[in-house]
């Protein structure tokens, strides 16, 4: 059993909860269930389902009323950048969630992308407690805080530009060739299967991403090509 003091992540983020099982199920990997049957305890997924909704209305709330003149699809490319794996896991790292997950033993060890995804998971899932446990204005309070500071990251940097139009753009400008995107490998059970994708510029493959689903992977090895080629 790996005991963590939760009271310590509730100190250092400033919330307090009313159900302690609720801010334990929000750090619990499915994996470490498989090691600790003995436990009465349940994987944090629900509420990663319900915190990724209540994340996405915070943050349309947040983008319609910060830029008024910017249209629909630009607040949603927006969104999708300020929400996705990378900058979630920056957001849950930066709030020292990695120190209290509950993890197996094989996942633990793995600080690679993996655990990317379970930080970017796990700030979801703890959206999702937080707001079942003191509601939707403290769900805003958390999110505000810790996450609407990378922005201005986002916007300077263009990356809510979508990668795969990008890649392209760039790829018939300079190569004459229009990328095309192969599935290379499906890793995991069905409840949990990643994608790895390769994107190719004629037969070089420039890069590879993996993602939850075919379109998240796609898009990932658009923004490794992108940086591969200096483009």
């Amino acid at each position: 059993m790996d005991e963590k003091d939760f009271g310590v992540f509730e100190e250092k983020s400033g919330f307090v909860f009313k159900d302690k099982s609720l801010l334990k199920k929000a750090f619990t990997h499915r994996s470490y269930l498989n090691e600790n049957r003995g436990e009465e305890l349940e994987h944090n997924e629900r509420l990663e389902f319900l915190g990724d909704a209540v994340l996405e209305l915070i943050t349309t709330d947040f983008l319609f009323t910060k830029y008024p003149r910017k249209t629909e699809g630009e607040l949603t490319a927006f969104r999708s950048a300020l929400v996705n794996t990378i900058i979630l896991s920056k957001a849950a790292t930066n709030t020292e969630m990695n120190d209290f997950l509950l993890l197996s033993k094989g996942e633990a060890k793995d600080n690679g992308r993996a655990r990317q995804y379970i930080l970017a998971d796990t700030f979801e899932a703890f959206i999702g407690a937080l707001y079942l446990d003191q509601g939707y204005a403290a769900a805003k309070k958390f999110i505000e805080k810790n996450l609407f500071l990378f922005l201005d990251e986002v916007v300077e940097k263009e990356l809510w530009q979508d990668a795969k139009s990008n890649f392209q753009e760039h790829a018939q400008e300079k190569a004459n060739l229009t990328p095309n995107y192969e599935t290379l490998r499906e890793i995991g059970p069905d409840h949990d299967k990643k994608f790895v994708v390769g994107v190719y510029v004629g037969d070089e493959l420039v890069a590879e991403g993996e993602g939850n689903s075919k379109q998240e992977a796609e898009q990932m090895a658009a923004e490794k090509a992108l940086q591969t080629k200096g483009w």
